[in-house]
């Protein structure tokens, strides 16, 4: 597995996901394109974190640390993007239970997962196995990666982002 570094061309990712919808207050289902993301006006990058599972505890706190920070991410400049190969309609459920107001991409046949370097082997109370490799990525206008952690902790990984994008 390739995983990507700094100064790398970010892979495509296009793919179904649920959106915000134009109130900024509910959901729909669409496609994301990171390519949409990075083109709108004013755009610094965009944070793109890939989780394992919809709904358990530790992707439940990453994301509602994203969904916290969001505002301040935003007016930063940078968009958020959560990728996991969960279906949009359990997408959908993670989104609305939790009040996420950001995009949520499913990622079923992890054809973006494996791209970006968090698909992979894992291991877990001693047993080794493949799956998705806690990571994000943050991606500039030009399509460059401007930073790639990979193996990250659910728990103060928002805060140790908004430290690198120099935001705190």
């Amino acid at each position: 597995m390739t995983r990507l570094a700094v100064g790398d061309t970010a892979p495509a990712l296009e793919l179904p996901a649920v959106l915000p919808d134009a109130s900024g207050t509910g959901r729909t289902t669409g496609t994301f394109s990171l390519a949409d993301a990075l083109a709108e006006p004013g755009r610094k990058g965009v944070v793109v974190y890939f989780y394992p599972a919809a709904m358990t505890p530790g992707c439940t706190t990453e994301a509602c640390d994203f969904r916290d920070s969001l505002a301040s991410l935003q007016g930063a400049g940078y968009a958020v993007v959560g990728v996991s190969p969960d279906g949009v309609d359990k997408l959908a459920t993670f989104a609305e239970r939790d009040a996420l107001t950001f995009p949520l991409v499913a990622d079923t046949e992890h054809t973006a997962l494996e791209a970006w370097g968090a698909w992979g082997e894992k291991k877990n109370y001693g047993k080794t196995y493949v799956g998705v490799i806690r990571s994000t990525v943050v991606v500039d206008p030009e399509g460059k990666v401007a930073v790639a952690q990979y193996n990250v902790k659910a728990t103060g990984h928002v805060a140790r982002v908004r430290k690198t994008l120099g935001l705190d």
